[in-house]
């Protein structure tokens, strides 16, 4: 009897063995057949390094191909804090060289991290002080390639280029607009170590960064430079405080020049507001069109016949009464009796109040939006305004009046140009 139960437990005994041995070839089959990347990717971790590669960010170039925006290279400070041997040394010897205290670089040495960068005060370096660094040959800190925007002509076309910060990121302007097809890939060099993070006599195996994509404007950089320079005069002769200017090609609306002051230097961007420079007054400032805008008034007539230019006509006395309002015509005592064809070259005030009087509000306003005003234009730069335009429903005679040549709306600078 005894010697049956104990046959009887053998067999149970042996058949568990067998299902855990079977469970164990169906684990190891399942990690090599379905796991082993992840894994391997696990393990690839903790013993291999990476020393980050920054790549070029994208250049951009004017319409004849000219370099606006440039990089020049420079180095930054990175440590692999389990590498440096005498921590107490390294940290006095490269805090006197950077100029920063002991205290702060010792906790960068001594940092529970594989890779530690020096940020900001090891970024971007000038060649003196790499070279410093590099003459003290201590394991466990590098020198690495970094890219530094770079603009050679300083303040021109800053508001419509923008600028980068630290991290070569944009920030503003185009630079921002474009900056997921400006900023490239990183590269990196990957080396391996032990445990404890020290460098193994290994191979290193270097990727090459992928630079980011260049930029074409349709800028004229000439142009541009004359544009600059008469901004320049006007600040000086008239002691404004602010002027702006846009050229563009009326064929195809190209932009071929845009500035404005006051500008910024976007190299030293932290030596401004962001309102200094983020107000891009080309495509932000709102103001009164005034006499620019009674085009809409006189296409809007034309298109839907109100008025023939050559047979119709108006007496301007100087004046005309609006509801309480006395609105003038810029001649004293007025330009008389006239066609409406005369009305328009002396941009006679009264004459097309009586225009727009004509269309009436819903009209008038009709093609006032559809000629794109009261929206943006769509021009690809951050920070575009839309203007002001009266809302229907609070447009009485007196608005229509004065909507009719360009007073009580406002509009943006590249809209009355774009239009």
């Amino acid at each position: 009897m005894f010697f049956k139960l104990l046959h009887k437990r053998i067999k149970i005994i042996f058949l568990i063995i067998i299902f855990l041995f079977i469970l164990i070839i169906v684990k190891v089959g399942y990690i090599q057949l379905f796991s082993y990347n992840k894994l391997n990717d696990l393990a690839s971790d903790l013993w291999s390094r990476n020393l980050p590669i920054e790549a070029n960010r994208g250049l951009i170039y004017d319409i004849n191909n000219l370099i606006i925006a440039d990089n020049i290279t420079t180095t930054s400070l990175v440590l692999i804090p389990n590498q440096i041997k005498n921590k107490e040394k390294v940290a006095r010897d490269i805090s006197e060289i950077l100029g920063v205290s002991y205290e702060e670089m010792y906790k960068h040495v001594s940092k529970k991290t594989s890779i530690e960068r020096v940020h900001p005060e090891g970024r971007r370096l000038s060649y003196e002080i790499a070279d410093k660094i590099n003459e003290l040959n201590y394991d466990g800190v590098y020198l690495l390639k970094e890219s530094k925007r770079y603009y050679p002509y300083d303040k021109l076309l800053s508001h419509v280029i923008g600028y980068v910060g630290i991290d070569n990121q944009g920030l503003s302007g185009l630079e921002l607009q474009y900056d997921e097809y400006l900023t490239g890939n990183y590269g990196s060099i990957k080396y391996f170590s032990d445990a404890k993070g020290n460098r193994l006599k290994m191979s290193e195996i270097y990727e090459k960064p992928q630079d980011g994509m260049n930029l074409q404007l349709t800028v004229n950089l000439d142009i541009q430079k004359s544009v600059e320079r008469e901004l320049d005069n006007v600040m000086i002769k008239y002691k404004a405080d602010n002027a702006l200017a846009i050229v563009m090609n009326p064929n195809n609306g190209e932009i071929l020049a845009m500035s404005s002051r006051p500008n910024f230097s976007p190299s030293n961007y932290n030596d401004y507001t962001i309102e200094q420079i983020n107000r891009n007054l080309p495509i932000w400032m709102t103001y009164e069109p005034g006499s620019t805008f009674k085009i809409i008034t006189l296409a809007a007539s034309l298109q839907e016949k109100i008025v023939d230019l050559d047979k119709d006509t108006y007496y301007d006395s100087g004046s005309i009464h609006v509801e309480n309002a006395k609105i003038r015509c810029w001649k004293s005592g007025g330009h008389g009796a006239q066609t409406y064809l005369q009305v328009v070259e002396n941009s006679c005030n009264p004459g097309f109040v009586t225009m727009g009087q004509k269309l009436g509000k819903e009209k008038l306003f009709e093609y006032i939006t559809n000629f794109g005003f009261g929206s943006k234009t769509g021009i690809d730069l951050n920070g575009e305004g839309t203007g002001i335009l009266f809302n229907l429903d609070k447009v009485g005679p007196v608005e229509l009046a004065t909507t009719s040549f360009g007073q009580g709306v406002s509009v943006t600078p590249i809209h009355l140009v774009v239009f």
